[in-house]
């Protein structure tokens, strides 16, 4: 399974389960959407699911939501729910059949309707408004 892309230099599993992994850098790989990878991922590994996860985010049109956890309920089902805290996102396993190359990620300055997509701490949306550029007073 490619649930991680290239370029991890290093990771560790415990006996309980819980896991960390380090990539070469921050990067922002492509399945049906784009998912966006800090340089430390860590979570917590069980039957069918990671959970507790950090260092992990998928894009849903213009807004990084945080992935909360990864499950499978059926693996004969062939789905894959990345749980992204208000619901939760389906994907096919086939997309994750080969890991994915990363590509490093770079802040976008320039992103539509003034929404500035920034690196952020993981766990927390990741927008911020562009009062300077919108055209708009915010009271």
């Amino acid at each position: 399974m490619g649930l991680f892309p290239k370029g991890i230099t290093q990771f560790n599993v415990t006996d309980d389960g819980k896991f960390w992994v380090h990539l070469d850098q921050a990067c922002n790989a492509k399945f049906e959407s784009e998912l966006h990878y800090d340089r430390n991922v860590s979570g917590s590994l069980s039957y069918g699911k990671i959970d507790a996860l950090t260092g992990l985010e998928a894009q849903d049109l213009f807004l990084w939501f945080p992935v909360m956890s990864i499950r499978v309920d059926v693996p004969s089902s062939g789905l894959i729910y990345f749980d992204v805290g208000a619901a939760y996102k389906q994907f096919s396993s086939s997309l994750f059949e080969t890991p994915p190359d990363c590509v490093a990620a770079i802040p976008d300055n320039d992103a539509a309707d003034s929404v500035n997509v920034y690196q952020g701490q993981a766990g927390k949306l990741r927008y911020q408004f562009d009062q300077e550029n919108s055209g708009r007073d915010v009271l």
